[in-house]
């Protein structure tokens, strides 16, 4: 190792150690955040709805509405990609209410049907669908209650489960699978040495046990998927250090290779699937085309109400005097469109990542390993895809990004040749012929390739 990159290591291994010193003004920040939070929330409910004269910069609710969907979950998952889930270890609002609360709550067993790998998947998609059905970027009710009732079942699960843990971010919190899958490519980790995990065990003998919060046996930990980065094991048995890494290293050989189904499910369905439908569907000509479709029906059955019935705004959308309601059929194309999408994003790249198996010769779980390898599009097509949220909002009030689409273009396709390459390394470890390697390369990068362009021509249209 050079002494630039020793020193580089150095520095982030003190930062970590910073992280350790100062919990306790950490423990101060996060109930900054958690007004802060609740400010975000709450405020906008008091106020009239924003006119046409209202912008970002002079009234309340819009600034709100600003701040939460175009930079805190934008920027959120950016810095998850480039440094980790610090977010969740030190800033998140939710969690720090969590651990709160099970600081004095009555510290229960954790029940095993809580412990199930899918939840982070099923309430990922349910979170995503509802809000796009309810319209949670446009309007504070909808917002308030999703996020609200996040934020309350968190702390019920806090006071009800674990002592000082965070069990509702372990097991339940709609984007902690998001989190996990983002952070695999982060340059950042808290690395546990085993030889000095041993050699510090018989030189201190017993020591004070870390609180992992996120319940986590870090003597064992692999990757960071699950750390939060909070740093409160900053050099336990002298084992433990934030240091940098190649960004690649997780995917190819650590945690990427024990991925499971439900983690290849959150990344071709979800990531590359139900997310770009969720984000365009207002503007898709396929959403339109079906909801077409269903009124013909509709009409040609003599069926009216499907045409005319509004439901309360907790359900659909129902916000008359802003010229916005979702009827039934509305509803109805919605779903259609994004299970539409996500059986293409399952046959587009599920195909080629079976047909690569089999080229390369890979068993069990190896096409989750392979799958994988799509984290980097997966990532990028999230965050481009919230990212169009910050621009829209200031399109709407006049302010003009440049560059903006040219932009997030860039981080696609620097994102699907990332994939690409991934899906080139993880095939050595099981077949060292090159020309075989690149024949389940060139598979692959057809539907990233393909995806990438549809994706950047959502952006330019």
């Amino acid at each position: 190792m050079t002494s630039s990159a020793s020193s580089a290591q150095a520095l982030v291994a003190r930062f970590g150690d910073l992280l350790l010193r100062y919990q306790a003004a950490i423990r101060r920040l996060q109930w900054v955040m958690v007004v802060i939070y609740a400010c975000l929330l709450t405020v906008p409910l008091l106020l009239p709805r924003p006119t046409h004269t209202d912008y970002v910069w002079n009234n309340v609710a819009r600034f709100a509405q600003f701040v939460f969907w175009g930079v805190w979950w934008p920027f959120i998952i950016l810095a998850t990609a480039l440094v980790g889930r610090f977010w969740c270890g030190i800033l998140c609002p939710e969690g720090a209410l969590s651990e709160f609360a099970s600081q004095r709550g009555a510290g229960r067993a954790i029940p095993g049907w809580m412990k199930w790998s899918g939840w982070p998947v099923v309430s990922f998609v349910s979170t995503t669908v509802y809000g796009q059905l309810t319209s949670i970027y446009q309007y504070p009710k909808p917002a308030a209650l999703l996020l609200g009732g996040s934020t309350f079942a968190a702390i019920i699960i806090g006071a009800r489960y674990g002592k000082a843990k965070r069990v509702w971010c372990r097991f339940l919190c709609p984007v902690n699978g998001v989190f996990g899958t983002v952070s695999k490519i982060a340059p950042l980790h808290f690395r546990v040495d085993p030889d000095g995990w041993r050699a510090g065990a018989q030189q201190q003998g017993r020591s004070n046990a870390v609180n992992c919060a996120p319940l986590i046996p870090i003597k064992t930990m692999q990757g960071a998927s699950a750390c939060h980065m909070c740093g409160r094991c900053s050099g336990y048995r002298g084992a433990i250090r934030l240091s940098w890494r190649n960004p690649a290293r997780d995917i190819v050989h650590g945690s990427g290779r024990l991925a499971s189904t439900w983690e290849t499910v959150l990344i071709v369905p979800v990531l590359l699937g139900l997310v770009p439908a969720a984000l365009h569907w207002s503007d898709s000509g396929l959403f339109r085309m079906i909801r077409l479709w269903l009124v013909e029906r509709c009409l040609d059955l003599h069926l009216a109400w499907p045409l005319s019935l509004r439901l309360p705004w907790w359900i659909l959308t129902d916000y008359p005097l802003e010229n916005d309601v979702m009827t039934s059929v509305d509803a109805g194309a919605l779903l259609v469109l994004l299970s539409v999408s996500v059986a293409a994003a399952t046959i587009i790249f599920g195909i080629p990542l079976a047909t690569c198996t089999m080229i390369l010769r890979m068993r069990g779980r190896f096409l989750h390993h392979l799958a994988q390898a799509l984290i980097p599009l997966g990532s990028a097509c999230l965050f481009s895809g919230l990212l169009s949220l910050t621009v829209s909002q200031l399109r709407s009030d006049g302010v003009i990004i440049p560059y903006s689409d040219l932009f997030r273009g860039g981080i696609v396709l620097a994102a699907a040749g990332w994939s690409a390459a991934l899906v080139f390394q993880i095939g050595a470890l099981c077949d060292t012929r090159l020309a075989t390697r690149m024949c389940a390369t060139l598979i692959m990068a057809v539907p990233i390739t393909s995806f990438s362009v549809a994706w950047i021509a959502a952006f330019l249209s």
